[in-house]
């Protein structure tokens, strides 16, 4: 059984910075996918960026602001968020999968206002 826990989250004025951090315990190796995904409120729940063996994919809104990284010896996926906008506002998930295998952390609540 894998366990994510996440921290990170708060409140922010627009324009500023955010780091998430997920912990991962538990067997996962390197080759494991690790990301992160955000719900708003009314919202489906949308793939914000992922990394696997090096290679990230991003949102295409969120492209050139969040950086997405990964130490493998911790376990542990991180995302920089800068020039946070009202619209990054969300609750964001880390998430980790392989084949058929996916787990989910609880979420943290990230809020982007003045």
């Amino acid at each position: 059984q894998v366990q994510l826990v996440e921290s990170g989250g708060g409140l922010v004025q627009p324009g500023g910075s955010l780091r998430l951090s997920c912990a991962a315990s538990g067997s996962i190796g390197s080759f494991w996918t690790m990301g992160w995904y955000r719900q708003a409120p009314g919202k489906q729940r949308e793939l914000v960026a992922k990394i696997t063996s090096g290679v990230t994919v991003y949102k295409d809104a969120v492209k050139g602001r969040f950086t997405i990284s990964r130490d493998n010896a911790k376990n542990t996926v991180y995302l920089q968020m800068n020039s946070l906008r009202p619209e990054d506002t969300a609750v964001y998930y880390c998430n980790t999968a392989w084949y058929t295998y996916s787990y989910w952390g609880q979420g943290t609540q990230v809020t982007v206002s003045s």
